[in-house]
């Protein structure tokens, strides 16, 4: 079933509440920008109690709808640069270039919702810490300076940032995957919660 036809099932009053919220939940399956339950816990931060309250269930449906309009705009202008670039002989996006549809941030308030994901996964201890493991410990410190300034990193923040990014790319590879799945899924949750503070960080699209 389609976004939109769920979406209408959110806001079909006919329904018990809860199977309204399910709905809502179902919503989120398909379009979940900063991780499914860390989308879950922005909406209730800007909607407010929608488990229990017919009026925050609407406003947070409204939030979530907004955020994917958002991303549709930019897919669109991704896909006309990318045309563009095209016709001038660039065959391939630039390394540097943040491509839409590999990468998720909260359209439309891309460092709010990448603040408000890094805190959710450093408040629940979803971001890896392993003994002996540098660069979890430096991205770690990333996270925390990133949360406390409210996105701000200072220059030398940004050049460990890019190094742990770096690094835990290489260790995302075919071979660790076979070797050691847990440790590939590690740097997969390492890697999710550097991409976050990069958005917040460096702003990679306005927020509105």
């Amino acid at each position: 079933m389609s976004f939109n036809n769920i979406a209408r099932k959110v806001r079909d009053e006919a329904l018990p509440h809860g199977l309204r919220v399910t709905q809502l939940r179902s919503c989120v399956q398909l379009y979940r920008p900063i991780g499914f339950h860390a989308t879950l816990s922005f909406l209730e931060s800007k909607a407010g109690p929608y488990s229990r309250d017919k009026g925050a269930l609407l406003r947070a449906l409204g939030v979530l709808e907004a955020s994917r309009d958002a991303r549709h705009v930019e897919l669109r202008a991704f896909d006309g640069m990318r045309r563009l670039a095209k016709g001038q002989g660039a065959r391939q996006p630039r390394q540097a270039e943040r491509n839409p549809y590999r990468e998720m941030w909260w359209s439309g308030a891309p460092r709010e919702g990448a603040l408000h994901a890094l805190s959710f996964l450093r408040d629940r201890q979803r971001i890896p810490m392993v003994a002996g493991d540098p660069v979890a410990a430096d991205l770690h410190r990333c996270v925390i300076a990133c949360i406390e300034s409210g996105g701000a990193l200072a220059p030398e923040e940004r050049l460990v940032l890019a190094e742990c990014v770096r690094r835990l790319g290489e260790r995302r590879s075919l071979a660790v995957w076979e070797d050691d799945r847990m440790g590939y899924l590690r740097t997969l949750d390492l890697l999710r919660a550097a991409r976050h503070v990069e958005v917040a960080a460096a702003g990679c699209v306005s927020d509105a």
